[in-house]
């Protein structure tokens, strides 16, 4: 059986980021208990990893001690619980991905200018909420183009995106922007090339085999958004989290298998999937 990793998978630049940031302070802070504000990354077996390196999650500012190391995770944070962190915690690592923080920048620059701003995606993500907190008075988050309709006449709108969504679906928001608008809408793209990249290689891989699996964790829209694409090409794509959840009734009379995997899965854990596939295959 034939082995096949699609060309882009795995970590991404603002998952990667954000642990190698935590391992650092690892390193350089010794015993003082370094906590992330919500899950660092969604993936159980690397917050396990880390856990045993002594880092831990909080649910609100108010449990980060005076001794604490606080981080804020790749989603982001408004800038109140910013603020809030920096009150109680002994020091914070802000390891917001560069590319939220554009989104936050871009809102906030659009508030700044009595314009309103409409953003592409689920507005109960944490991604979201931090970024409506930088522009409280001035922003709609809207899942689709059908919620635009609700919408108020819009100020010569900024119309961006939740960086994993689909692109078709910001393209068919910044659409119905339009008709709602008092002036050209300003239209930017802030969808992370990442997740683009991740959905284009598994599409392309996935006609190609006869099963796919893609590791990540259930609770990461990223990975389960994979699966989707996956599926749309090959009927037996299955999603795990560890190569103990591979069925070897599932790869009866397959001769090639393709494997990607989330933003939040690490490499280590996608090794173990890739070897405990070969073993199988022999």
């Amino acid at each position: 059986m034939e082995v096949l990793l699609a060309e882009e998978f795995g970590f991404c630049f603002g998952v990667e980021r954000a642990v190698e940031l935590v391992e650092e302070a690892v390193q350089e802070e010794g015993a003082r208990p370094i906590r992330s504000l919500g899950p660092l990354i969604h993936n159980a077996q690397e917050m396990e990893r880390l856990g045993a390196q002594g880092v831990s999650t909080i649910d609100s500012p108010d449990e980060a001690g005076a001794d604490t190391i606080a981080v804020i995770r790749a989603h982001g944070v408004t800038p109140q619980v910013q603020r809030d962190l920096e009150q109680r915690a002994a020091k914070v690592i802000d390891a917001t991905c560069p590319f939220v923080t554009r989104v936050q920048h871009l809102a906030e620059r659009a508030a700044r200018e009595n314009r309103d701003v409409v953003v592409a995606g689920n507005p109960d993500h944490p991604e979201m909420i931090g970024v409506v907190g930088y522009a409280p008075n001035n922003t709609y988050v809207v899942r689709d183009a059908a919620e635009v309709a609700a919408l108020p006449h819009l100020r010569s709108p900024l119309v961006v995106s939740q960086t994993t969504i689909k692109l078709q679906t910001f393209l068919e928001v910044a659409e119905a922007v339009r008709e709602k608008a008092d002036a050209e809408p300003q239209v930017v793209n802030t969808i992370c090339s990442a997740t683009r990249d991740r959905q284009d290689a598994a599409r392309a891989l996935a006609g190609q085999v006869d099963a796919f699996y893609v590791i990540g964790g259930r609770h990461s829209s990223n990975s389960v958004k994979l699966l989707a694409v996956c599926q749309e090409q090959c009927a037996k794509s299955y999603l795990i989290e560890t190569p103990a959840e591979i069925n070897p009734a599932d790869l009866e009379n397959v001769d090639k298998v393709g494997v990607t995997a989330g933003a939040s899965t690490p490499n280590w854990l996608i090794d173990q999937v890739v070897k405990k596939l070969h073993e199988l295959g022999a």
